[in-house]
Order: structure tokens, then sequence, then C-alpha cells
């Protein structure tokens, strides 16, 4: 009986993640093969070869994400890019939406940007336990004038799923910098704690008040 819960558990370890994996290929896989409907039918793939290729999606949304970087990447491409965006700039809701998420993935995907670079420890639910977070950046000047120490913005991500989490502003003082990259910090919140991050350095950068 034990060898069998043991040969049984090490399937599981090797079919788990496999599944999971495959899952989330395919899903990622089939939204983008989405944008096959935006072609005419007399020109779909499907048409044409008499049958469905699982990817053909795939590839046209890379082609096209390609190509727009190769298209706005000159002159004439910006001026596209800022005729579209003052369009969108009067439309009072979709103007909302539009410039946010501009501007997070703007951030997020500038290598020059600090947000997402450095992961923390905070003290959070209470003074007594510490939670993973990740610096997105430093306070507005209206609420850092408000305050009355320096305080860094934080994204709290909530496991196994880090998507979802809060977002604070907390005392600098009051956190601890962990000399681990956002990759392996992530690893660690979706395993809830079971794979560990690989430290760089022996020690951390920061430190924590002593309350």
């Amino acid at each position: 009986m034990k060898a069998f819960k043991k040969y049984f558990i090490t399937g599981l370890l090797i079919w788990i993640p496999l599944v999971i994996t495959v899952w989330v290929v395919s899903a990622i896989v089939g939204t983008m093969d989405q944008s096959l409907h935006l072609l005419p039918q007399s020109i779909h793939p499907d048409k044409l070869l008499g049958f469905h290729i699982p990817g053909a999606g795939t590839v046209l949304t890379l082609l096209v994400i390609f190509f727009t970087g190769l298209v706005t990447a000159n002159i004439i491409g910006q001026k596209l890019v800022r005729f579209w965006e003052a369009i969108l700039a009067r439309i009072p809701i979709v103007k909302s939406i539009y410039y946010s998420v501009k501007q997070v993935s703007d951030t997020l995907f500038s290598g020059s940007g600090e947000a997402f670079r450095k992961v923390l420890l905070v003290r959070y639910p209470h003074p007594q336990a510490w939670a993973v977070a990740f610096q997105t950046s430093t306070p507005a000047r209206q609420i850092s004038e408000l305050l009355n120490e320096e305080h860094v913005s934080v994204f709290i991500p909530t496991a196994p799923s880090p998507v979802n989490g809060f977002f604070f502003f907390v005392k600098k003082s009051e956190t601890i910098e962990l000399d681990i990259s956002v990759d392996d910090a992530l690893k660690y919140i979706v395993s809830m704690g079971v794979v560990p991050p690989q430290r760089r350095h022996p020690n951390l950068v920061g430190r924590a008040q002593n309350e």
C-alpha cells in the first residue's frame, strides 16, 4: 500500500504541472486564434485548406503585433498613432480606460521603468505577519506631501493567482528588500511557498525597523 501511494504521488507530480501547462498554453492559443475571425471567409485558412490548423490565429496575431511595431517605429507611423490617440481622447470613458492601460503597459514593458523591479517584504495583513510584495513606484507628490515619512507604493499579490492583489502605500523603513528575482518571487507565490526562491546574495539588501 505504501508503494502504491508513493508511485501514485510521483505520478501526480509528473502529470499535474504538465496538464496545467498544456491547459494554459491551449487557452492562450485558443484566445489568439480568435483573430482569424477578422479575416474574410474567402481567405480563411480553414476554407482554403479544408481543415482547421490549431495555432494559425496565433501566428496571425504575432505577425500583426510585429508589423504594427514595425510600422509605428517610423515618423509616419508615429503620426498615425498620435492621430488615433487624438480621436480616442475625445471619447470620455474610452479615454480614461485607454490612457490608464497605456500608462501601465508603458511602465511595465519599458526597460528603464522601476515598476516590479524590486521584491519586498511588507507587514500584511497585521503587524505580526509578513507578505511578499512588489514595489511599483513612489507615491505621487499629492500623496507624499500628506505623509510624514518616506513611503513606497507596493502591490501585494494573492496566492495562487498573483494577477489579483492589493495596492498599498507603506513606510519604506518598514520594508525589507529581498535579493531575489521577480520571476522567483512569482513562483514562490504561485506555489504558496513550496518552491523556494534562489537568493543571489547571502544577505538581504534592506532591513525593517524593529517595533
